[in-house]
């Protein structure tokens, strides 16, 4: 399909395209701006914004641009170029069967959301449904959007509505929309509810939620996890953010269906909500992959800073450079839906824009009851602070967390990321013949990353050498048969996975090119870091590209050996000199001699 289409023409029906050089550009249709930064590369059939990043190919940018799942904007391209889309009995080979109990549940609960729907329209006690959303604020509209329902009073009006076969009554079962007691009797689930159908990112309902309108307990109540729905993964009201915002900026997590709803019927279309479950790192995954930026809200008394806590820790990982966390924290018995339905759009956004951000929390979190004013005090916020920061992937953020850190203890920035939980070993006795070190026994062992290939390091622009690897194997993949993935084994790090991942595809399907790897990761976090290496073509040499593939590669595979050597120096360099065996001692003497000539040779300067 993607051979079949040319990106230029389906990006130009719907955004007006002008030529540039070799390619074409226009105004970002994912964001507001004045100057044109959206580029489409016609020989490499893709996109890339250097403004906000978007970037993809023609299919990519069809799921983005109209908010379509991958089979819709498959079916609306192939439609235009003229191609049937075919069909196989089954989605995957390995396991028709659950894929097709799958199927069958995935309908059902939506003729149960429909059966919900029609309920509240119709039925003679639906109408003390209709005065509650009322009196909660809502309009007709804002419940048509999100799909609202009645579950009626009565314990199997489910089950005769739908349940009208064995094999109906079982998926009925199967999905959590009935419940079997002890003697075996089976009943509704929701009865004399408000129902609110919770729908995955494709827009398929997973799920209901629903909310007691008389006295009877739990006041909430959420259908089971099943085949389908799992509570850690899916966030409620997050495919209707996406259809109301073509470009999200940021996403708001609040803890309530109506709070969901209320913000969106004021206006604030960017908000969702946890299923009964913690923030997960999933969740945040999730979020991160559609904007940069995440704002959490909660009450502001004990529970609710104790559910903020548990949030930052999920986030923690997960705060790679250009994502951002926030925390806002309400008046003490307010909710979201209270709060914008006293105060309005404007109120409320006022609030977002004093969010506290994550580093703020943390310190404070962690400095409460301490002293900071005195020594004993800042070391304990030391001390507490540091197993946070060293979660935060490498970057310029955890650089800044730790020079914050700094700020608040007194202690310089270098010292603080040395510091270690284990106290140090004791200092050999002075004077000690055997105890005098070769030279540069003292010295810092280098740190494993980014070392300099013979071309001069990671090129400027690119965060590592696995990086500078991948932007040349998006610029001519063909060059992927210069290469062994073997090779990188023993490396670690997200980047040297994906570079992995991209030699193994490439030597499996030689015939692949630039737009088609970046649809195979379309829509992860890998499919955002291809497309912004792919967009910085200006950094990629005219010439002898197959060269520095070839010596990037060589020196990627050189690092463990290297990190070996580091890791050794660094084990002996903080034994006890004076007691360690004259074979060890020798061993380190020649890691030395070694680590010198290295390094020599890294600065010698290149002709």
């Amino acid at each position: 399909l993607l051979d079949r289409v040319d990106i230029v023409e389906v990006i130009d029906r719907r955004v007006k395209l002008r030529k540039s050089g070799k390619n074409y550009t226009a105004r970002c249709p994912f964001h507001e701006e004045k100057t044109p930064s959206f580029s489409v590369n016609p020989d490499k059939q893709f996109y890339y914004c250097f403004g906000c990043g978007a970037g993809g190919n023609a299919l990519g940018f069809l799921m983005d641009y109209e908010n379509l799942d991958f089979p819709r904007a498959v079916e609306s391209l192939a439609s235009s170029a003229g191609m049937e889309v075919p069909r196989e009995p089954s989605n995957t080979p390995h396991d028709p069967e659950r894929e097709q109990g799958n199927k069958a549940l995935y309908a059902l609960m939506e003729e149960v959301a429909r059966y919900y729907r029609g309920q509240l329209r119709t039925h003679p006690q639906a109408q003390r449904a209709v005065e509650y959303l009322k009196g909660r604020g809502l309009t007709g509209q804002i419940a048509k959007e999100f799909d609202l329902g009645f579950a009626p009073p009565g314990w199997d009006n489910l089950m005769k509505a739908l349940g009208t076969s064995p094999e109906q009554v079982t998926l009925l079962k199967d999905s959590g929309m009935l419940v079997e007691n002890e003697q075996g009797r089976l009943y509704d689930r929701f009865r004399d509810r408000v129902v609110f159908p919770i729908r995955d990112q494709r827009g398929r309902v997973v799920a209901f939620g629903g909310r007691v309108l008389g006295d009877d307990k739990p006041k909430y109540l959420n259908s089971p996890e099943t085949s389908i729905f799992h509570k850690g993964r899916e966030l409620y009201g997050l495919y209707q953010a996406r259809q109301a915002n073509r470009k999200l900026e940021r996403l708001l997590v609040v803890e309530g269906y109506m709070d969901v709803i209320a913000l969106a019927q004021h206006g604030i279309s960017y908000a969702t909500a946890t299923l009964g479950t913690a923030t997960s790192r999933t969740h945040l995954e999730r979020i991160y992959r559609l904007c940069p930026e995440v704002v959490f809200c909660f009450d502001g008394d004990e529970a609710g800073r104790k559910a903020a806590f548990r949030a930052l820790e999920a986030a923690l990982p997960c705060m790679e450079d250009g994502r951002q966390a926030r925390f806002l924290f309400l008046p003490e018995g307010e909710d979201p839906d209270t709060v914008v339905r006293k105060g309005g759009r404007e109120h409320f956004q006022q609030l977002l824009g004093q969010a506290m951000p994550l580093e703020q929390f943390l310190f404070e979190a962690v400095a409460e009851g301490l002293d900071t004013d005195s020594l004993d005090g800042r070391a304990r916020l030391s001390k507490l602070a540091l197993p946070y920061i060293r979660q935060i992937p490498e970057g310029v953020y955890r650089q800044l967390m730790f020079q914050a850190l700094a700020q608040r203890t007194g202690l310089d920035q270098a010292s603080l990321m040395k510091l270690e939980p284990a106290p140090a070993p004791p200092a050999p006795p002075a004077g000690h013949p055997a105890a005098t070190p070769p030279r540069q026994y003292d010295r810092e062992p280098e740190p494993q990353p980014r070392r300099r290939p013979p071309f001069g390091g990671a090129p400027s622009g690119y965060s590592n050498l696995a990086q500078a690897a991948i932007a040349l194997l998006l610029h001519q993949p063909d060059i992927a048969r210069l290469a062994d993935s073997a090779s990188l084994a023993e490396l670690e790090g997200d980047d040297v996975g994906l570079l992995t991942e991209l030699l193994t595809l490439l030597q499996r399907r030689p015939e692949s090119n630039t737009a088609m790897l970046l649809g195979h990761w379309y829509g992860t976090p890998e499919g955002e870091l291809l497309s912004r290496l792919a967009g910085q073509e200006r950094l990629i040499p005219s010439e002898g590209i197959e060269q520095q593939f070839v010596d990037t590669m060589n020196v990627l595979a050189r690092v463990p050996h290297h990190s070996r050597l580091a890791a050794q120096v660094d084990k002996l360099k903080h034994s006890n000199y004076a007691e360690i065996s004259e074979l060890e001692k020798q061993r380190l003497r020649e890691m030395l001699q070694e680590k010198q000539r290295r390094d020599a040779e890294r600065n010698k300067p290149r002709q």
